[in-house]
């Protein structure tokens, strides 16, 4: 068979993503202070691009927009002249007769306004805007009245300068401000500060004492138990028993209170007293100085009771970027281009530009309204009975009831929240594991109505009656659900709950202070 070179055509489909594709794919999974920062940066490089404010939406206009009605009249009409000066005309005699004899000038009789007062420190001007002589008027800042946010070194920096000893120790104290961390503790080993400073141990830990009795109390410390020790101290209260409690920590986390009894020396009521006053102390004296502002969740999605029974499912507004396409200023000044010119072209692109964004937001607001509206239905029960009728769900049911990939369902719900009677919930909430029922047959059960329920049953619990995983484990199967003891070690430890020696311990301790 011979090789020879031939020519034809071939016509294929390929998915090719483009820039406007994928820009697409990331508006769907921006929150809505992303996608503020995103339409912002829009409007800044696109002139055809604006903000739709509440003044536009409406048709208000600024301005006045019949200047006739507020111009003088025509000075060459005798109409005007009459009702432009018809003051003048008929008491200009007697307004000069009143002038003469009571003197009702205008002029200032008090002289309020001297002469300009010199400032007193000139130098000063910049720094004191209230000095005589400096700014005047109304001309200030608002910024200048607005309190700073003050730190944890900035407070311990302002007390560090009445603290005994000379420069050589503020110099310690000030190293080792500076290895504190955002809750207040030491991290810096004393043996290499001292090292790095060229002092003595002995100087270093001496300066460490002093600054441990600044406020906030408990700063400085080294470690949970030194930090509970050091607030103790300063109200006077870390007794024998209290410091051989604060040196035992590791046994009150395992509820061991017949060990920490012996090593106390004190009895069951005693102990219970110290216990209350150590969960009174702050672990964390530092965090109270954080500057992190607390950010507030707008909800995207805002579920209301209809009505006749159903669920009423909206968009949020507040949430809703709102964009215009100025097309009367394309038309004005596409006019004046040259066709297919450099401008002419500029601009061409910046309309496709913003056509594109303002259907991709459309197209975006109602992805997430399908998604939600989905949610909502297969969530119906969780929204009349709450968190035990949860049903399990997960993102290949909605997307095959919305017809939908289920990436992109994932992107909707990455970082959406949700309005509900029941709360405000993040959409992803609503997707848990599903959880085989004990019965051949019955239906399964969510992870998160699952975890509530071992939650309820243990708070439920009584001094003498304290429940193992076996016997949740029992609980639960008779109640439908087939759950494993390791699932459920798991979940209880997810939950921040003890085992059940533990909580048997501290549950008899506090039964037997309540009996006194």
């Amino acid at each position: 068979m011979g090789l020879s070179a031939s020519l034809f055509l071939r016509q294929t489909q390929s998915l090719v993503m483009t820039p406007q594709l994928m820009q697409s794919i990331q508006l769907l999974q921006m929150t809505h202070f992303e996608l503020t920062q995103f339409i912002a940066h829009e409007v800044e490089k696109n002139p055809l691009l604006e903000i739709a404010s509440d003044g536009s939406e409406n048709g208000a206009e600024t301005g006045f927009e019949d200047n006739e009605a507020f111009s003088e009249p025509d000075s060459g009409s005798p109409d005007g002249a009459a009702d432009g000066h018809w003051y003048e005309s008929s008491s200009s005699g007697m307004a000069e007769r009143l002038d003469e004899g009571l003197g009702t000038g205008f002029e200032n009789v008090f002289q309020d306004d001297g002469p300009v007062r010199r400032a007193d420190a000139p130098e000063l001007l910049s720094q004191w805007k209230s000095m005589p002589g400096g700014e005047a008027g109304e001309d200030y800042d608002l910024d200048d009245f607005v309190a700073g946010q003050v730190t944890l070194r900035d407070h311990l920096n302002q007390q560090i300068p009445f603290l005994p000893g000379g420069a050589a120790d503020r110099l310690i104290a000030q190293h080792l401000v500076d290895q504190l961390d955002e809750a207040g503790y030491l991290q810096g080993d004393l043996q290499e500060i001292a090292a790095r400073l060229g002092k003595r141990i002995e100087a270093v830990e001496t300066v460490l004492h002093s600054l441990q009795t600044l406020d906030p109390p408990g700063v400085f410390a080294r470690s949970l138990g030194e930090c509970l020790a050091i607030q103790l101290r300063q109200r006077n209260r870390l007794d024998p028993a209290m410091d051989a409690l604060v040196k035992h920590l590791e046994l009150l986390a395992k509820r061991d209170f017949a060990s920490l009894r012996k090593i106390c020396g004190v009895d069951d009521e005693d102990l219970i007293d110290m216990l209350a006053e150590i969960r009174g102390l702050n672990p964390k004296p530092g965090a109270d100085f954080e500057s992190g502002a607390s950010e507030t969740i707008a909800p995207d999605i805002v579920v209301r009771a209809a009505p006749d029974g159903s669920w009423m499912v909206e968009l949020n507004p507040d949430t809703l970027p709102r964009v215009l396409v100025n097309q009367a200023y394309f038309q004005k000044v596409v006019k004046n281009c040259p066709k297919n010119g450099e401008d002419h072209n500029f601009l061409s692109e910046c309309l496709q530009n913003a056509n594109w964004l303002t259907r991709s937001l459309d197209q975006r607001a109602k992805t997430i309204m399908k998604v939600a509206a989905e949610i909502v239905r297969q969530q119906d029960a969780f929204l009349m009975y709450g968190v035990d009728h949860l049903r399990p769900l997960n993102l290949k049911t909605v997307a095959e009831a919305i017809k939908m990939h289920e990436s992109t369902v994932s992107r909707v719900t990455s970082n959406k929240y949700m309005l509900t009677p029941r709360g405000l919930f993040e959409l992803k909430y609503f997707f848990t594991v599903s959880i085989g029922s004990a019965e051949e047959g019955g239906d399964s059960h969510s992870a998160e109505a699952v975890r509530h329920r071992i939650r309820q049953m243990i708070a439920q619990e009584t001094p003498d009656a304290v429940l193992s995983d076996d016997d949740i484990v029992i609980s639960l199967k008779r109640g439908g659900v087939e759950l494993a003891r390791r699932t459920v070690a798991k979940y209880r430890e997810a939950m921040n709950i003890p085992s059940s020696v533990q909580r048997r311990r501290e549950k008899r301790a506090l039964a037997r202070v309540a009996a006194f």
